[in-house]
């Protein structure tokens, strides 16, 4: 078994003999030629957009009814519990499942759920633990509709461009917080956070509509596992015997837990520390999105998905959270989250592609639930414990924890791939630069004799 793209940097113990690929670029739009995933990437950056929407009202919501961060930090929690807790089973499920209509019951309960929000909303009858259960249903429906959207997009363009249609649906996901959250901050300020959540239930009309236009012909058959019994099990049994899937899932669960907890730090940054309102939140939200969008066509370039591109973004993740928590001034710390968006989405993408890359297709659903499963089913456990921190200790402390956290798990994840690669660090010049890299323990030795 290939230990797939990326594993070059630490490869597992087994692959020593694979002959080096060499490195590719594709166009940045390549798989946007292919028919049906066309049509799945309209129809997503109409319900992204949606989304995005919906998060920032569910968070201003939430704030306005309680006046509490810790409550928003709950918000969010109940949105990825149902990940946490039953992420893995949903994995089996797609295995199994025709993963078309799948993703046509899904992205209907999202649209109903949004639906219903807004109606509470707009008669003036909402309270907040409305808006928990709404947080907990769309949760419940993303326990199926993650995996299979993942999974569904090798069967809509095929292996060679999976690493370019993963890109753009990250592009695509970021690009809608472009327009989103502005959107939003001009609803929630002119009239009321209910027509953002309709405007969400409705958005998902785009996306049920690419589903029923695709043209089965045209989709890669991928065969689907049987029903049977310690599918679970042999699942996760398949990604602990290979490095190169569980240290990437591993660092990105350490980073959904404690370092992707904007909810939180943004609504208490924009409220509490710069006395900017929901107009600011937005403006936060939309400044990193620009820099998730840059970071996602750059790894549409990329031909393959580099576990050191992974480390060294993950470690400039953290160190930026850092940074952006001692940041004085409203405009710094604005400023700040555009590589704060490049740095984690390059995280997300390449971990992203190099575990779908490196995992057999039929098991390709269970792999992908674990990966969501770790990097979003993490928050619930995160969330509650950084929205505490940052209403006794600040918006600053509770920020700087998250950065150290990010920074701390990718080091430690990087050198335990190294280790698992035979690989050492290695300290020179080049070109007349300092240079500081991971190369394979012979290459040490060889230099020291």
């Amino acid at each position: 078994m290939s230990t797939g793209p990326g594993a070059d940097s630490a490869p597992a113990p087994a692959a020593h003999n694979t002959p080096h690929t060499p490195k590719t670029r594709s166009s940045m739009f390549s798989s946007l030629k292919i028919r049906n995933y066309r049509l799945f990437f309209t129809g997503q950056v109409v319900s992204n957009t949606g989304t995005w929407m919906q998060r920032i009202a569910q968070d201003w919501l939430v704030l306005s009814l309680t006046g509490s961060s810790a409550a928003v930090g709950f918000t969010t929690a109940l949105q990825f519990l149902p990940m946490l807790l039953f992420g893995l089973y949903g994995g089996v499920l797609v295995d199994r499942l025709p993963k078309r209509p799948t993703l046509l019951a899904t992205q209907t309960a999202m649209g109903l759920t949004g639906i219903a929000l807004a109606f509470l909303t707009l008669t003036g009858h909402v309270q907040v633990w409305h808006v928990y259960v709404a947080a907990f249903a769309v949760g419940l429906a993303t326990v199926v509709d993650n995996p299979a959207r993942q999974s569904f997009v090798a069967e809509m363009v095929g292996p060679g461009q999976l690493q370019n249609a993963v890109s753009l649906n990250s592009a695509n996901f970021q690009s809608a917080r472009l327009v989103g959250p502005a959107v939003a901050g001009l609803l929630i300020t002119g009239v009321g956070t209910g027509w953002a959540f309709l405007l969400n239930g409705l958005s998902f009309v785009a996306p049920i509509a690419g589903l029923l236009l695709m043209r089965s012909s045209e989709l890669n058959q991928v065969e689907r596992a049987p029903r049977g019994k310690g599918q679970l099990r042999e699942g996760l049994r398949y990604v602990a015997g290979r490095p190169e899937l569980i240290w990437p899932i591993v660092l990105v669960g350490f980073i959904g837990t404690f370092g992707f907890n904007f909810p939180v730090w943004l609504s208490a940054y924009a409220d509490d520390v710069f006395h900017g309102g929901a107009g600011a939140y937005s403006l936060f939200n939309t400044l990193m999105a620009v820099g998730s969008v840059a970071g996602a066509l750059l790894a549409a370039r990329r031909g393959t998905a580099r576990l050191r591109v992974l480390i060294a973004a993950a470690v400039a993740f953290g160190v930026l959270e850092i940074v952006a928590s001692l940041a004085p001034s409203y405009w710094l710390f604005a400023a700040l989250m555009v590589p704060i968006g490049m740095a984690g989405l390059t995280v997300n993408v390449t971990a992203n592609t190099a575990v779908q890359m490196g995992t057999d297709p039929a098991m390709r659903g269970r792999v992908m639930a674990l990966f969501m499963m770790v990097f979003m089913g993490g928050t619930p456990l995160g969330a509650p414990v950084v929205g505490w921190i940052t209403d006794a200790y600040g918006p600053r402390v509770g920020f700087a924890m998250g950065g150290v956290v990010s920074a701390l798990a990718a080091a430690t994840v990087g050198l335990a791939l190294a280790r698992v690669g035979g690989l050492r660090l290695s300290v020179g010049w080049h070109h007349g630069h300092p240079q500081v890299r991971f190369v394979p323990r012979e290459r040490v030795l060889a230099t020291a004799a």
